[in-house]
């Protein structure tokens, strides 16, 4: 099988395991692949969290025919017992000749056993071909367990000139209607949905997905002085959404308990500056498995996770129009950066048009495996 091949199957493996989105975490996105004489005789993805995995999938759509074929998997099978027992047993057992492996798995409990497992029983196991997008997709999982902090993704609509809002902090409406559908689709995606008290001030928002997807979001809200209003609609419904206030250890006992009445979940941070704020949050939201984070604002929460170089990937909406005035808002507030050589470069960018808005895409950060 040439080069060409390889990446063709390879590709229909990881297009599969993109299927999961959503549905799968805490556990990586799969794709598998078994062809035999260069025809396809099973494919599969993990399509939900405890249910079967990519690879068995596979196997069960090809029955007798995986015996002798080849296996395309998108990330290394699993060698432990989780909440299904492992596919590097079932691939042995099936007479599978030789496995093509994107990535391996950064994972503890896997981490190279599962090939390790393969090669000693005779499995001739390949390992790096669409490597680069295996690693794009699983980017959450990959930052999760290499760093114990959940992928971050900043989100923000703005003018034509760069303002998220007028001077008076007026923001409803910049993004169009599908701009807004396509927002609350991403929620859907996510584990946690992040703004500063400052936004719960001027929006009121909910930061919630609607209609629902298929994650139920936390809420996190930056609010270090614990100000935030027991009217405000994120507080109003803590009993009913998920909801953490991210608050200064040095608060009153009074405010805390206050919070905690109301049904929000209180994490108590030690630091001081915004940037060290941010990196002691996402810590303690990694402790609590949150892998994706989506940060919505406002402009001085964008910021300091701009300065302590936690964003791994921005999605931004253009509107077509200018709002003007020096004292008017904009996306990314913080300290920023002294010199041009410090800018932060967007990698993997992309645009989209959104009837006559744009929505620009990019990576800051890539995770690679081992």
């Amino acid at each position: 099988m040439n080069d060409d091949g390889l990446e063709k199957w390879m590709s229909l493996a990881l297009d599969l395991a993109i299927r999961g989105r959503g549905m799968v975490e805490p556990n990586p996105m799969v794709g598998a692949v078994l062809v035999r004489d260069n025809t396809v005789v099973g494919v599969g993805w993990h399509q939900r969290f405890g249910g079967l995995h990519a690879e068995i999938e596979a196997l069960n759509q090809a029955g007798d025919k995986a015996f002798g074929s080849t296996l395309f998997v998108s990330l290394e099978p699993c060698s432990h017992h989780g909440k299904t027992p492992p596919c590097a047993n079932a691939i042995l057992s099936s007479g599978i000749s030789k496995v093509f492996v994107a990535m391996r798995d950064p994972n503890p409990l896997v981490a190279g056993k599962g090939i390790g497992f393969l090669q000693s029983h005779g499995i001739e196991v390949e390992v790096g071909v669409g490597k680069e997008k295996a690693e794009f997709i699983n980017a959450p999982f990959i930052k999760y367990h290499l760093h114990s902090k959940p992928f971050v993704v900043a989100k923000w609509a703005m003018s034509l000139d760069g303002k998220i809002a007028t001077k008076s902090g007026e923001s409803k409406w910049i993004s169009n209607d599908k701009c807004r559908e396509k927002v609350h689709q991403l929620r859907g995606l996510v584990d946690a949905i992040l703004v500063g008290v400052g936004t719960v001030d001027l929006d009121d928002p909910m930061l919630n997905a609607r209609p629902e997807g298929p994650r139920k979001q936390m809420r996190v809200v930056i609010d270090p002085k614990a100000r935030i209003s027991l009217s405000s609609r994120i507080v109003q419904s803590a009993k009913d959404f998920p909801t953490i206030i991210a608050v200064s250890e040095k608060v009153s006992q009074e405010l805390k308990v206050r919070l905690q009445n109301s049904g929000c979940e209180l994490l108590e941070l030690t630091s001081n500056n915004s940037a060290e704020i941010v990196d002691e949050l996402l810590m303690l939201l990694g402790k609590k498995g949150i892998q994706n984070l989506l940060v919505e604002g406002g402009g001085k929460t964008l910021g300091s996770f701009f300065d302590a170089s936690q964003v791994d990937e921005i999605q931004v909406y253009i509107a077509p129009f200018i709002i003007g005035g020096t004292d008017a808002i904009s996306p990314v507030g913080g300290v920023g950066i002294l010199e041009m050589a410090q800018r932060r470069k967007i990698a993997s960018f992309t645009y989209e048009m959104i009837d006559d808005n744009i929505l620009l895409s990019g990576r800051l950060k890539h995770y690679g495996s081992k």
